[in-house]
């Protein structure tokens, strides 16, 4: 199939997209420029702009204190209550809070406390760091003589799933894994791992951060223990966003957040001396919630919520598949090879392709010789370049240039005028 070919289809399927109006609703300030990293930090919602200022000149100027009575106190469990709409979890199991690092130490924390007996945490080789760092400093710090055991991954992509079965026994006592790998964008079957640790009496807890406004998450449904997320990637809520965390009903009132704040005390405004922490989901709250950065998030959620996960779905399946399609006819000659899985059943809404010389090809996408667009991956040591798929406003034409400009930098070499120097974020 030749480029004229690739290029029409692309068009075509932009101008059939069901969801192409919700494009115009995040801001596009840079005509020349392609961004295809909202897998790391999503677009900014233009209604966004408005309700900050807002928030800042009405609500936070002239409402001043009085603005906790009227819709912030209530605002992390008011659009934890929206999130929940988006990965399959009823009212009251999730809270917006803190950053993703603070609410998975603060469950996985609340989880061994409550197995107790059990000495083994479990989980693999495509977790993502923070995660892992997360795990060892709370057993290095506060554990009972637990252990963490990682299971493999043959080639980078998939999770070796009978070795981390084999994992699982009955002295564990918590699953940690990430729904949507950050790098091969693997999509693990939930249902499956969630039996698989419990019929061994053992809890699950899941990172959504590359899952949320992504793919269909089913937590109720799948009977999840326990989940944490960021919402500044496919969520749109702006960087460095608050998190949100789930905690499965029935386990609500059992756990003990162990940061014992004032927001997730009984009643904060008594004073009491002595800590009785609030009953169901606001227990898991620690301090004050930042109202400007929380707020910003509610744009975003309600653009989702309207597009709706399963078209959303529906379309990012479309575009990884077209792209991977496209890679493999133009690229794969030039040694560049698809590090996802094929499988769109098993594939998150990101696409990796690895090549030797993966960062000097990002830098010349971002710095063309001539009038060429400035495109915006990003870079995965050792030698990932992640192309993230947002369907609210990733275009088919898009991802058609994406892998045309990678053809043409790798046959005229023009990534070689590049350093293999790397910036300090990547």
């Amino acid at each position: 199939m030749d480029l004229k070919a690739f290029f029409d289809e692309a068009r075509e399927l932009d101008r059939t997209d069901p969801l192409r109006r919700f494009r115009q609703q995040l801001a596009h300030p840079e005509e020349n420029l392609i961004y295809l990293d909202g897998n790391s930090l999503g677009r900014l919602p233009v209604k966004t702009i408005a309700r900050m200022y807002e928030l800042v000149r009405e609500d936070w100027g002239r409402q001043l204190i009085r603005g906790w009575n009227d819709g912030w106190y209530d605002l992390p469990l008011r659009l934890g209550n929206k999130i929940a709409r988006l990965i399959g979890a009823g009212e009251g199991s999730v809270l917006v809070a803190d950053s993703t690092s603070v609410n998975l130490f603060k469950l996985a924390s609340a989880a061994l406390r409550y197995q107790q007996g059990r000495r083994k945490i479990i989980s693999d080789v495509l977790n993502f760091p923070t995660d892992l760092y997360i795990l060892q400093g709370l057993l290095q710090s506060g554990g009972n003589g637990h252990t963490l055991h990682l299971a493999g991954s043959s080639d980078g992509i998939t999770p070796d799933i009978k070795e981390l079965e084999h994992c699982i026994d009955q002295e564990t006592a918590l699953v940690v894994l990430s729904l949507v790998s950050f790098k091969s964008a693997y999509f693990y079957e939930m249902q499956a791992i969630n039996d698989m640790a419990h019929q061994n009496g053992a809890l699950v807890l899941w990172d959504l951060s590359h899952a949320a406004g992504a793919v269909p998450v089913h937590l109720d449904r799948t009977g999840t223990d326990l989940a944490v997320g960021c919402t500044y990637k496919y969520l749109n809520g702006g960087p460095g966003s608050p998190a949100f965390l789930y905690v499965r009903r029935e386990l609500q009132d059992v756990l003990m957040n162990p940061i014992q704040g004032w927001f997730g005390e009984y009643d904060p405004f008594a004073f009491e001396l002595n800590y009785l922490p609030a009953t169901g989901i606001s227990r898991f709250a620690v301090g004050s919630p930042p109202i400007l950065s929380m707020a910003a998030i509610e744009p975003g959620l309600d653009l989702l919520l309207e597009a709706g996960i399963i078209a959303l779905r529906e379309k990012s399946l479309h575009q990884s598949a077209f792209l991977i399609r496209l890679a493999d006819e133009l690229l794969a000659p030039l040694g560049v090879s698809v590090a996802s899985p094929r499988d769109g059943a098993r594939r998150g809404s990101h696409v990796s392709l690895t090549h030797p010389e993966a960062w000097r090809i990002i830098q010349a996408l971002l710095q063309p010789l001539d009038d060429q667009p400035v495109i915006i991956p990003d870079f995965r040591a050792p030698d990932n370049i992640r192309i993230g798929i947002t369907p609210l406003y990733t275009t088919f034409e898009e991802l058609f240039v994406v892998i045309r400009r990678i053809r043409d930098i790798l046959t005229t070499g023009e990534h070689t005028r590049h350093s293999n120097d790397r910036s300090g974020v990547t």
